[in-house]
């Protein structure tokens, strides 16, 4: 992930100091497509690194920082364009140091996890301390060339996506949800610059309440969906327990629903702008319990495959999410926000009984899959 990283950082100078369109759009391209790499390979990173007793809370984490950055970056970016010594370009600028302050934090403080080279590096060292040429890893001999990287890195992801119900649909669901976050970015300054006539700076603040939601979702799993996960994998025998983590899933589901019905009927006024945005308060909780978990469910089922499941995830919410606000100013200003917000609050409502078809079905689809190691 760190060299994709540190490049993220250099086209992010590269478009701070574009000077005609072609350069910036060529430059946030390929800052896109660095800056893909920890999203799509920090959760199974996690799931390396962390227990599954403790991967709940982690990747909990996680999806703050990954909803806590939109939520925060319209605030920040509305702050540098309406200051005359800054601008645009600034929000660059300050994207590429943080970039390369988390790579010289991340090369100098974070080990090793990935255990496979750990093992490697075990079997080199035990090989040279005892002389024994029989020490060695499978890893060792792993061979990565074009072809491979093709055909099993490359491929494997879109290939679980087709024919993985399991990926196929979790992906949907949480691509929807992500994409719906995206959307709200384009639908909060309609809501509060445009009809209640807030200042530039000031109609953007708002978006806290998304991060206050955000926040107590990692609240809710933190004393509510880890203990309960743990119950399960405790009398599972030490195992993998996928289904436990459908019920936080299921609520999250309910509050990102109701939370859009809220945010759109109460949006305008005379009702007071605290109304909105204690609805955005409970749909970012919502979004963000079924964010984590969708990722946690993933990992879980698919072990070993988990960096591709995740990253079929990924590909699915990134499309949807480039796509969506490119037809949301349209789709608010014609339909009125009300009625916009119903659609989308309508369609989230008919993705509710997923979890609950997991629940049924999933150990089944388990035992079926050809990438799932089936745990019973």
């Amino acid at each position: 992930m760190l060299p994709a990283v540190f490049l993220l950082g250099v086209f992010s100078i590269g478009s701070a100091t574009s000077t005609s369109p072609a350069a910036l759009l060529v430059t946030r391209y390929f800052a896109g497509l660095f800056g893909s790499a920890p999203v799509s390979n920090v959760s199974a990173a996690l799931g390396d690194i962390f227990h599954m007793r403790a991967r709940g809370i982690a990747s909990t984490s996680y999806a703050v920082c990954v909803v806590g950055g939109p939520t925060m970056g319209p605030i920040i970016g509305a702050a540098l364009l309406t200051n005359p010594r800054l601008g645009w370009r600034w929000t660059e600028y300050i994207e590429a140091i943080v970039v390369f302050a988390i790579v010289v934090l991340t090369f100098f403080c974070l080990p090793e996890m990935y255990a496979p080279v750990l093992l490697q590096r075990r079997a080199a060292r035990l090989r040279k301390e005892t002389g024994n040429s029989q020490l060695y890893h499978p890893h060792e001999h792993l061979q990565l060339d074009a072809r491979s990287i093709l055909t099993k890195h490359l491929a494997r992801p879109l290939v679980m996506l087709v024919s993985e119900p399991m990926v196929t649909v979790i992906s949907l669901y949480a691509a929807f949800t992500y994409a719906l976050l995206y959307l709200t970015l384009e639908v909060f300054p309609i809501v509060f610059e445009e009809i209640r006539g807030w200042a530039p700076v000031d109609s953007t603040l708002p978006f806290l309440g998304l991060f206050v939601g955000v926040l107590l979702s990692s609240l809710f799993i933190i004393c509510v969906g880890q203990p309960y996960y743990i119950r399960k994998f405790d009398s599972g025998g030490g195992r993998p327990v996928p289904e436990a983590r459908l019920m936080p899933m299921a609520v999250g589901g309910f509050f990102f629903a109701g939370g859009l019905f809220w945010f759109g009927w109460t949006a305008s006024p005379p009702i007071s702008p605290a109304s909105p945005i204690v609805a955005a308060v409970v749909f970012g909780c919502g979004f963000c319990i079924v964010f984590g978990q969708c990722i946690n469910f993933l990992v879980d089922t698919y072990g070993p495959y988990a960096a591709s499941a995740t990253a079929s995830a990924t590909f699915l919410r990134s499309v949807l999410a480039a796509a969506f606000p490119l037809f949301s100013q349209p789709m608010f200003r014609r339909l009125g926000v009300g009625s916009a917000m119903s659609v989308l609050g309508g369609i989230a409502t008919l993705a509710v009984p997923v979890p609950f078809l997991f629940m049924i079905y999933g150990k089944r689809l388990r035992k079926m899959s050809k990438f799932a190691p089936f745990n019973g």
